[in-house]
């Protein structure tokens, strides 16, 4: 993929790929961190330890082509949901 506001990829990372992949030419590092962690239902691939804490290592949604689009539309999602509790 191109490099755009939608994806970025630094190979010059010393943890690149941070997830096992079959096409690092299409992993996507612009969100490094993921901004759904925060998320009980984040909608991802990830797990709670035994000690409670979130473990996102199986997830690799944020760094998939279309991870993008499936992060943006659940932070809308996720914002709506909050103004309306308020």
């Amino acid at each position: 993929m191109k490099a755009s506001h939608r994806f970025f990829s630094n190979r010059d990372c010393r943890y690149f790929p941070c997830h096992q992949t079959d096409a690092p030419e299409d992993f996507n590092c612009l969100f490094c961190f993921c901004p759904l962690y925060f998320l009980d239902d984040c909608g991802g691939e990830g797990r709670l330890t035994p000690e409670g804490v979130k473990d996102c290592t199986p997830c690799t949604i944020p760094h998939r082509p279309e991870g993008y689009d499936r992060i943006i539309a659940r932070l809308k999602e996720e914002l709506a949901r909050r103004r309306s509790r308020s």
